[in-house]
């Protein structure tokens, strides 16, 4: 909180303990009063008595006295070692609500700790349409992005698609059998759904097949289905597939480019419906053999070791040991990391990287770290996995294409009926015209804000109904706070008050709605700089819902419009709008719309 009587208070203990030097970036950070106890904010001097070499509750004695001289104190009260002051109004609220571009400002980070980051997310691959994970990844993603961009930093969003290997055979192999000629034009299918549709259509072949191969050899009963596929003629047909794909058969490869064209125009739609852009888009096709040089580079050095049968190994110690090549030669997976991320750092230069993916590749992240360390880059200290754990529905599945999984478009298009009946319910038989972009921007919102409210790490369950409900801890709670202020400075503008009146008379501002309303919205910069240095989404998002909580409580106890007073009229209507500025603000930093109405 940038409150001048709390800035000026480290300059006043000074002079109370003249053989103490405070360090040069001491601060008193206050915290809102807890709700039942009287005062705006509270400080606690248990995190700062060290500094004045006193007993907490000694220091808190001489930090009441301090403050109670202060002239824009109106009361202060000490519970041991916790002071809880009560600011004069105009005190209060110039400090706070009256300067929300002041607000925004303090937002930013100091220009020497903005950085540039290069963030990776989504990593979809070519043979299926994007699922419920990549919901979570893609929202993580992109609003991490903004986060981070927010607070002052340069941020550059990557996607790495993985369109290449044996799955992406699996479709084009189905495709050649199955597919008729068929196109996303003649079917009417998107093309990512099309092609996920002929990769289920494989692995029905190949369940087939192998159960086929089972009955007929009952010394394969023990067998994984994986160790059986290169027994299959389908396994061993995509296995060829692929082979000649990397020898570059210009049948085969034709084939590739026009499936994956198909998907991803097909992906390009389901990113522009989630309002995601990204500064570059790698291809694995591209990448995937450029780790080979710089591993051999590696085992040159005696970074790396080989093995008795040819392969090179990395010894990294607890992790253990990891294959970068096979005897054979080829790559592994981590293998096209290395020379990936060695693309990404030469092309943009970041002082950090980041990679949104699942928890279950920590361990994959741990050993990539390690292994660019050991190779002497010392950029590799800044790497980061910005790890996350499943998303889940009650249901299981809404409407699915592979049984389990829950495709993206689906999912939006679930949301955006449930928000079309939810609306309608709302407005009864006055139809609003633009009744179909509403309905997208609320269960667009819904969506991405109960993603976002659990922190990453944590597996979750999604429930498309509950995060659609306009009362509660949901987005569209929050977007309705921004439309009924919306509503009221309309109304304002109608009766010709002028909402951005800045000779507001403050003082007439003291109840206690007023003012916890006040102290919530000073929080809204150290929210935002704290939620970017943990990367971490639902800090913003819980600040927000307590914003608007607080100003519904506000709104349920306090006229504005039609307030008796004019001058109280344009003091409530001032802080509706910041309000309403400081939630757009949160909300655009989450990648969230907000509709005209709701």
């Amino acid at each position: 909180m940038q409150l001048q009587c709390i800035e000026r208070l480290p300059a006043a203990l000074a002079k109370e303990f003249p053989a103490v030097t405070l360090p040069a970036d001491f601060v008193i950070t206050p915290e809102q009063c807890p709700e039942g106890m009287q005062g705006d904010i509270t400080i606690n001097c248990f995190r700062f008595a060290r500094n004045f070499k006193g007993a907490p509750d000694m220091v808190a004695s001489t930090v009441e006295k301090v403050l109670a001289a202060d002239p824009e104190v109106e009361k202060v009260a000490r519970v041991k070692a916790f002071v809880n002051v009560t600011l004069k109004p105009v005190a209060l609220f110039r400090d706070t609500l009256a300067d929300t571009e002041k607000i925004f400002a303090e937002g930013l980070l100091p220009a020497e700790k903005r950085k540039k980051i290069l963030i990776e997310f989504s990593a979809p691959n070519t043979n299926k349409p994007q699922h419920l994970g990549h919901v979570r990844n893609n929202t993580l993603g992109a609003s991490v992005s903004a986060l981070l961009a927010r607070v002052g930093h340069d941020v550059i969003p990557v996607n790495l698609v993985n369109d290449r290997g044996i799955h992406i055979c699996k479709s084009m192999l189905a495709y050649e059998r199955f597919g008729n000629g068929a196109t996303p034009e003649s079917t009417g299918i998107k093309g990512d759904h099309l092609v996920g549709d002929f990769y289920v259509k494989y692995n029905d072949l190949l369940k087939e097949q192998i159960t086929e191969l089972r009955n007929a050899h009952p010394e394969f009963a023990d067998k994984t289905d994986e160790e059986l596929f290169l027994e299959t003629e389908c396994g061993a047909a995509a296995q060829e597939m692929l082979r000649k794909w990397e020898a570059g058969d210009e049948k085969v490869v034709a084939l590739w480019k026009k499936m994956n064209s198909w998907v991803f125009d097909g992906f390009n739609a389901t990113y522009e419906r989630q309002g995601i852009k990204f500064r570059k888009v790698y291809l694995e096709s591209n990448t995937y053999l450029l780790g080979k040089s710089t591993v051999a580079e590696g085992l040159e050095k005696g970074v790396f070791q080989k093995r008795e049968d040819g392969a090179v190994i990395a010894d990294l110690g607890k992790l253990g040991t990891k294959v970068l090549l096979r005897s054979d030669g080829t790559s592994v997976y981590i293998t096209q990391d290395i020379g990936t991320t060695m693309l990404k750092y030469n092309e943009f230069s970041p002082e950090s990287m980041i990679w949104v993916v699942g928890d279950e590749q920590n361990l994959h992240f741990q050993m990539l770290f390690k292994i660019l360390k050991s190779m002497g880059n010392s950029w590799a200290d800044s790497l980061y996995h910005l790890s996350y754990g499943m998303v889940n529905l009650p249901t299981g599945k809404m409407k699915s294409r592979e049984g389990t999984v829950v495709d993206a478009d689906d999912l939006f298009d679930e949301m955006h009926r449930l928000a079309r009946e939810a609306t309608l319910e709302r407005v009864g038989e006055d139809i609003p015209e633009d009744l179909e972009e509403r309905s997208e921007i609320i269960g667009m919102g819904a969506l991405k804000f109960m993603l976002l409210k659990i922190n990453p790490k944590t597996t979750m369950l999604f429930d498309p109904k509950a995060s659609l409900k306009f009362e509660g801890d949901t987005g569209p709670y929050v977007q309705y706070v921004c439309a009924r202020i919306n509503s009221i400075a309309r109304k304002a503008a109608e009766r010709n008050i002028d909402v951005k009146d800045k000779e507001i008379d403050w003082s007439l501002l003291s109840s206690e709605e007023e003012r916890s309303l006040a102290v919530c919205a000073s929080l809204y910069p150290e929210t935002l700089k704290l939620a970017a240095e943990k990367m971490d989404c639902s800090t913003l998002v819980n600040y927000l819902l307590n914003l608007a909580k607080a100003f519904n409580r506000f709104y349920r106890e306090k006229q504005v419009l039609n307030a008796e007073d004019p001058c109280v009229v344009k003091a409530r209507l001032a802080v509706c709008c910041a309000v309403r500025d400081i939630l757009s603000d949160g909300l655009k930093t989450l990648t969230i719309g907000i509709p005209r109405a709701m």
